[in-house]
């Protein structure tokens, strides 16, 4: 059974703020009464029914936060942010599964640079919510046994999502990451010096960001001997153009192929695009079956503008 939850004054405008932009009745409800004494991501989660959108916790233990972090996912979302979206497939359904948990959780860290700071400046972050964070990390990931493992790909996101939490308050808790986790911290901080040379401060500078961040995770798992995930073709990141790059041919913005991967909603072998600029994937859709059929439906395609191509189909882009 949902119940409402009263929200502080600070959650209560956040949520003000969400409904204003939300075609619809918005709502934060606790469907469970467990306080476990530690805050983890997955204690909250969005489900919407329509025009009817429910901000949904599992668990009491800061309700202001949960709510407070979720609703401003919401936001970003609803004012224009990059999103990732997975629409291939490898027809292996668990490698399938592994990769948009492991994208969205990499994408999800970024835009934590935003949604962080955001809940700091309201004073949503204090000691007792940054100890309770660091009891979830806990209760996440296993002490590392000296080696790298099969749980060392969970430990670096975990790791580095709770860098980017911490910031400058880090050095508090080093002791305990340095004692159960040192070869993910020494990773994550890595990672995290590289996701810090440029604010997350816009979508541009966002999608920017992830871009690098799976490229940089990809390089981490070959160094540690562990299989590249190669997020930056399987998983699709909103486009981001200037004015400019809208009028030029796709042939000029955009490099397309023939893709070994399947359209995950056609089961038919799909045509990516990977913008030249960053190498990403920002273009997934169908076309005619065959090598040389495609190789002049990718002609015909290159001669189209960009903008022209994302219109036709439906692909949604952003605009700075």
């Amino acid at each position: 059974m949902a119940n409402d939850v009263n929200l502080n004054p600070a959650v209560q405008n956040l949520l003000n703020t969400v409904a204003r932009f939300f075609e619809g009745d918005v709502q934060v409800q606790i469907i469970g009464d467990l306080k476990s004494g530690y805050l983890r991501h997955d204690q909250v989660q969005t489900m919407q029914d329509g025009q009817h959108l429910f901000v949904q916790l599992s668990d009491v233990t800061d309700p202001d936060f949960l709510a407070s972090h979720e609703l401003l996912h919401v936001l970003m979302t609803l004012r224009g942010f990059p999103q990732v979206y997975f629409p291939l497939t490898t027809g292996d359904e668990q490698l399938d599964e592994q990769l948009r948990y492991v994208g969205t959780d990499l994408f999800d860290t970024v835009s934590h640079f935003v949604v962080y700071a955001e809940q700091r400046k309201h004073g949503l972050i204090d000691e007792t919510v940054e100890e309770a964070v660091v009891k979830g990390v806990r209760q996440t990931i296993t002490p590392e046994q000296g080696q790298v493992d099969a749980e060392m790909i969970t430990r670096l996101v975990t790791v580095l999502d709770a860098l980017v939490f911490l910031g400058d308050h880090f050095e508090k808790y080093r002791y305990l990451f340095d004692h159960d986790f040192p070869i993910a911290t020494k990773a994550a901080e890595q990672l995290y010096q590289l996701l810090t040379k440029k604010p997350t401060d816009s979508p541009f500078a966002l999608r920017r960001n992830v871009v690098k961040l799976f490229r940089a995770f990809d390089q981490q798992l070959q160094d540690w001997d562990l299989p590249a995930l190669h997020l930056n073709d399987f998983a699709m990141v909103t486009s981001v153009f200037s004015k400019r790059q809208l009028g030029l041919q796709v042939k000029q913005v955009f490099k397309l192929y023939y893709s070994e991967l399947r359209n995950r909603k056609t089961g038919k072998r799909a045509y990516v695009g990977f913008t030249i600029s960053d190498d990403q994937n920002s273009l997934v859709m169908d076309g005619p079956v065959g090598e040389k059929v495609s190789v002049d439906h990718i002609q015909s395609l290159y001669q189209k503008t960009v903008q022209e191509l994302f219109d036709e189909l439906h692909i949604p882009y952003l605009e700075r």
